[in-house]
């Protein structure tokens, strides 16, 4: 299996830390592809940042057309996926459906605990639009500045784990989920420090990935993820325009 993960952050760090974790998930003989957004902001707070990053890791996504079995779009909040989906006839998942899949598994309701306030909304509208919002038990987020976001598990390792069981005893939690790419990894840290399964997103979406490929699933030719019409366009990348064609 050929996997790629496409950061759509423009952060390095976070891609290495995302790498770390995915090189511990993957299956042996899985072969992974990393690529981090040419363009964007270092990370996804907010909805306009999501549009931005959605159409960076499209583009990325064509530049590797046809090297790869599955997608992995590797940011919570899943920015662009559903349109990805749309553009591509292989599996691809993102990390916060794979990890809402995950949590579901694993117990009724579930709490994310996120790296700052802004970006609970967005994350609250993500859950909805997997139609989870009812076992949803909380967003409990990081409140103070960031000083780097590829250090933030160095940083706010304790304070994570206060939330988390905060979520846990006060909101009723069955499952946690560390939510982020920066986050990468922390699930494993965690896990004998919490009361409750801890989900990590990246290696929920890695083993999910390599589950649909294993399915083979056939491409949508009809229904809403079937390919977008081809139509008259301008200004877009080359691969991404070839992909469309």
């Amino acid at each position: 299996m050929r996997i790629l993960v496409v950061n759509p952050n423009i952060s390095e760090s976070v891609t290495e830390l995302i790498h770390a974790e995915a090189r511990r998930s993957v299956s042996p003989g899985t072969t992974l592809t990393m690529a981090t957004a040419p363009f964007g902001v270092a990370y996804i707070e907010t909805r306009f940042e999501a549009l931005v990053g959605g159409y960076a890791t499209a583009c990325v996504v064509a530049e590797h057309a046809g090297q790869f079995d599955g997608v992995v779009v590797a940011a919570f909040g899943d920015p662009g996926l559903a349109g990805i989906k749309e553009l591509c006839n292989v599996p691809v998942v993102g990390m916060t459906e794979a990890a809402l899949a995950s949590a579901c598994l694993l117990g009724q309701r579930f709490s994310i605990i996120a790296i700052s306030n802004r970006i609970q909304a967005w994350y609250r509208e993500c859950v909805a639009a997997n139609g989870l919002s009812s076992r949803l038990a909380s967003v409990r987020s990081l409140q103070q500045p960031l000083r780097d976001i590829g250090s933030v598990q160095e940083d706010h390792a304790a304070r994570l784990e206060e939330l988390s069981v905060q979520a846990v005893r006060e909101d009723g939690a069955d499952v946690i989920i560390v939510a982020g790419a920066p986050l990468a990894g922390l699930a494993r840290t965690l896990k004998d420090r919490i009361p409750v399964p801890v989900v990590d997103g990246v290696s929920s979406a890695i083993r999910h990935c390599e589950s649909l490929i294993a399915l083979a699933p056939n491409g949508a030719a009809e229904g809403s993820f079937a390919r977008p019409p081809h139509k008259p366009n301008r200004g877009l990348p080359p691969a991404l325009a070839a992909m469309l064609a």
